[in-house]
């Protein structure tokens, strides 16, 4: 097959061509491969719709009866139809009929030079408005076409409400040309084209890529060119650093609170059942005893120990020491059977805790509901079913 000329410059002068055949008639010269219709290899759909496709293009390519003239950037000339350029036939499986106002406004505002009616469209290359053109008659489009045109053609079908063509781009880009050396132009390209989904997803790159974008020339150019935009992306980059090191903090504060609620469960296990060397008087240990599931069992035997022997524990002056207390006064919150625990001093605490001051109530009652939100957060049972063995039948 020989290559299509892709500038048709078909002379007004010139004798119409033969007609192009009607749809259903064998597929043309004009066809190409490679096509996409919707996306999807035009080959995928039937052959009927390959045919109406090839008539259709071949319809743009001779220029049959054409009364308009498109002028382009560097001066050269698309011939379309009128009733075509429009109002849009697009090939999926059926004909649906998609109105262009702003095509339609252009040519009743453009004056007739004999059959001639001459319209222009400045602003992007030549060869992007012969894609613009041939898709609004044949809804298909060449991959590598696309890949070369595809931020014109966005342009162009939201300049002239083309909401088909549109979307094919945004899809296109987003699958095929989003990378850290094209978002920024991309990102604009979306705001100024009222595409939403697709500069949301340029924006999230931009935040996560921020060091490797910043360093491109998309960059230094929208510095130049738009610095209020590039202005708004710095707020947003510093504020989503601020709300990734709150969510750090938060997750830091999770795992400490969770530590505190795997404590609790080692200390109920020590002084109910005994772990290793260490719990009640009346446990009987065996040599062949399993070890514990408990990870903080081997650390409060160690805080137990010096606990019961440590001679500064009531004056308050061993930081090991006030660490048990606080261990003991945070059982003693969740205890719901003080009388029967068999934790130490879990009564005494009970009773400490209706003298307190208020300030002090509230800061545990803080401390005991982010544990307890901790624990529920990292999955497993209520802390009320891990000490419920705790009391002594």
């Amino acid at each position: 097959m020989g290559k299509i000329d892709s500038t048709c410059t078909l002379a007004p002068k010139k004798a119409s061509p033969a007609a192009p055949p009607l749809p259903g008639s064998a597929t043309t010269r004009y066809h190409n491969d490679g096509l996409l219709l919707g996306g999807l290899p035009l080959r995928r759909y039937s052959c009927a719709e390959t045919r109406t496709t090839d008539t259709w293009e071949r319809l743009f390519y001779e220029g049959y009866r054409a009364d308009v003239c498109i002028s382009t950037e560097n001066g050269d000339i698309i011939y379309a139809h009128s009733n075509i350029v429009v109002t849009i036939f697009t090939m999926h499986f059926c004909l649906q009929g998609l109105a262009s106002p702003v095509l339609r406004g252009m040519l009743k505002r453009s004056k007739r030079q004999g059959r001639w009616k001459a319209i222009c469209i400045h602003g992007v290359p030549h060869e992007a408005v012969h894609f613009f053109v041939r898709f609004l008659y044949t809804s298909c489009y060449q991959q590598e076409e696309m890949n070369e045109h595809a931020l014109q053609l966005l342009v162009l079908s939201h300049a002239y409400v083309i909401p088909h063509l549109k979307r094919v781009c945004e899809q296109h880009i987003e699958r095929h040309l989003l990378n850290t050396e094209s978002v920024v132009d991309i990102f604009q390209v979306a705001l100024l084209c009222d595409a939403p989904r697709l500069g949301l997803i340029c924006h999230r790159m931009i935040l996560k890529n921020f060091k490797a974008v910043a360093s491109t020339d998309g960059w230094n150019v929208m510095k130049q060119s738009h610095p209020i935009l590039e202005k708004e992306l710095m707020e947003t980059v510093v504020d989503e650093a601020n709300k990734q090191k709150e969510r750090q903090r938060k997750s830091q504060e999770r795992k400490i609170y969770l530590q505190l609620y795997e404590a609790m469960e080692a200390l109920v296990h020590i002084f109910r059942e005994g772990c290793r060397t260490i719990g009640p008087h009346d446990k009987v240990f065996k040599e062949d005893q399993e070890p514990c599931n408990f990870a903080a069992c081997k650390g409060l035997e160690l805080l137990v120990r010096h606990f019961a022997g440590c001679k500064l524990r009531g004056l308050g002056g061993c930081i090991h020491c006030k660490r048990m207390w606080q261990l003991l006064e945070l059982h003693s919150r969740l205890c719901a059977e003080p009388d029967q625990c068999r934790i130490p001093l879990c009564r005494s605490f009970k009773d400490r805790i209706r003298k307190q001051s208020k300030k002090d109530e509230i800061k545990w009652r803080i401390l005991v509901r982010k544990i307890l939100r901790a624990k529920s957060m990292a999955g497993g049972l209520s802390f009320s079913s891990a000490i419920a063995g705790c009391a002594a039948s």
